[in-house]
């Protein structure tokens, strides 16, 4: 509700806020997974409701906390993205998402089989690889949804780090619960009862908005005790 966004392509947004705050649907407006009921969601200036539904969402990846990975190789899941991805396509992917890491020491590699749902890799494993898959799309628009929420926080910097480096024309949404995941954006949003409380960088809301710096004090006493 009563939500004013203008986002420049290849900037990093950052959306914070509690669980039933509105994240999840704000972000899901632009592949169009709701349409919105009032007002107008635009891509490169054009009303999502303007392109096939075919058009819009080939340029956009949406990485979910608990995506799906099938039975087969890791190859084969990569390639969902991409059925012509080559090995050094993968591998670039993959370098990006710090899944590269793991699957080098697996002694099948790429050829690695997962079981069903993955159970052989943990959480963040998952996780990377799923976002190594996003990334092969080689998406405009790339949509990271609590998908690093299993991720340890010096990898979960350096995958956003490489976002940067490796994809700087890519506009990236980061949903997330850990202010350390989206304090380097280049727009923070800060949702509250599905309305937006605050806008703008980590030292505007830090000096502007009270949900933000609560969040942020809670969250590195926590580190301090758990350090």
């Amino acid at each position: 509700r009563h939500v004013t966004l203008h986002i420049a392509s290849g900037e990093t947004i950052g959306v914070i806020g509690g669980t039933g705050e509105g994240k999840s649907t704000l972000v899901s407006l632009i592949p169009r997974f709701y349409d919105a009921l009032s007002g107008t969601v635009k891509v490169d200036g054009r009303d999502v409701r303007e392109y096939t539904l075919e058009n819009l969402r080939s340029g956009v990846s949406m990485v979910l906390q608990n995506g799906s990975l099938f039975s087969g190789t890791i190859a084969d899941n990569l390639r969902w993205a991409d059925p012509n991805a080559t090995l050094a396509q993968m591998q670039a992917a993959c370098a990006i998402a710090r899944a590269d890491e793991y699957i080098d020491r697996f002694p099948d590699g790429y050829d690695t089989v997962l079981e069903q749902n993955a159970a052989n890799l943990s959480g963040g494993q998952r996780q990377r690889l799923l976002i190594a898959r996003a990334i092969l799309k080689k998406p405009r628009i790339l949509i990271l949804d609590d998908s690093t929420s299993a991720v340890d926080t010096a990898t979960d910097a350096k995958i956003r780090h490489s976002f940067a480096e490796k994809i700087p024309g890519t506009t990236v949404f980061i949903i997330a619960q850990r202010i350390s995941s989206v304090m380097d954006a280049d727009l923070i949003v800060v949702l509250d009862d599905g309305k937006i409380s605050g806008a703008g960088t980590h030292d505007q809301l830090m000096a502007s908005n009270h949900i933000y710096q609560e969040v942020y004090k809670s969250q590195q006493e926590g580190a301090t005790i758990d350090g």
